[in-house]
């Protein structure tokens, strides 16, 4: 599944044309499901009428090609319970929840705020273990207590750290479906080791990212998965080098290609500019650059 960019025009505004068209070309090129309204989709800029609006098109746009999954980050537990209330309305097929952020908690203030947004929730809650954006964690120890939370369905582990994915996985596998965020760094060893799927931003850019790579671990076909990986990997440190970050760098990459649903994103967030968008360019021109022949 592709964690989806909200494109917005000059003036800031939602551009609705490209997001649809970026979930139409994503499924054609064999996505299973879309998750909007995340980190990706920028969901801190992001007004509650606008999440519930981007909830609608994912719906439409994704016409039973495969769920529709929508963000509800928010520190206070009610406004997560009231987003979810809303992507319900909307027709969205589940909800993707990240701990409170900003505030530190303690593990037993994590695991209460999960259980009273399970409580109040009216669909399929996937976690989202995102720490080095949300401050919050969700350790194993804790995603071993929230899966046997009633919508808790599964979890989207975007820690970036290996050790943590591996024991989420071997605690939760048996109740939930594990996901595997950061599959341009190891997406290959996560789905060899039973991960449940993968759920990442690449396939914005490079569909080949999330999608070929998941096909070809599955299928035992793993030269061609290692080089992907490879590629994922070159491509994770390009897009978060030499003053790029990860969300501002998608958008331009996408725009570089001619690809829907890039566009402007919303400050703080900046579009790249002067060497910081060359560099992309010409890492995007060498990564993507066909092999060369032999003589």
């Amino acid at each position: 599944m592709v964690a989806i960019t909200t494109p917005f025009h000059a003036d800031g505004a939602v551009d609705e044309e490209a997001f649809v068209a970026n979930i139409d070309r994503l499924f054609d090129a064999g996505a299973s499901g879309m998750v909007a309204a995340g980190c990706t989709g920028e969901f801190w800029a992001l007004s509650f009428d606008e999440r519930a609006r981007l909830a609608a098109l994912a719906v439409e746009a994704c016409a039973g090609r495969g769920p529709a999954i929508v963000g509800t980050g928010s520190i206070r537990e009610g406004e997560v319970v009231d987003q979810i209330h809303a992507a319900k309305e909307a027709g969205a097929d589940g909800v993707l929840v990240m701990p409170p952020y900003f505030v530190r908690l303690s593990e037993s203030e994590t695991i209460a705020h999960f259980e009273a947004v399970d409580a109040g929730s009216v669909l399929p809650i996937l976690l989202y273990n995102i720490p080095g954006n949300a401050g919050n964690a969700i350790t194993p120890a804790i995603a071993d207590r929230l899966a046997d939370l009633d919508h808790v369905v599964g979890i989207k582990e975007s820690s970036g750290d290996w050790n943590n994915f591996h024991e989420t996985l071997i605690r939760t596998k048996d109740r939930i479906r594990v996901f595997c965020g950061p599959s341009s760094v190891f997406g290959v060893p996560a789905t060899l080791a039973g991960g449940d799927g993968l759920i990442d931003c690449f396939p914005n850019v490079w569909d080949k990212g999330c999608l070929d790579l998941w096909h070809a671990t599955k299928a035992g076909r793993m030269a061609e998965a290692w080089a992907l990986q490879a590629t994922g990997i070159a491509m994770t440190d390009l897009f978060t080098s030499e003053g790029r970050t990860l969300y501002p760098a998608t958008k331009a990459a996408m725009d570089y290609l001619g690809l829907a649903g890039g566009g402007m994103p919303r400050p703080p967030l900046r579009a790249l500019e002067g060497p910081a968008l060359q560099g992309l360019k010409d890492g995007i021109d060498k990564l993507m650059a066909p092999p060369a022949k032999v003589a």
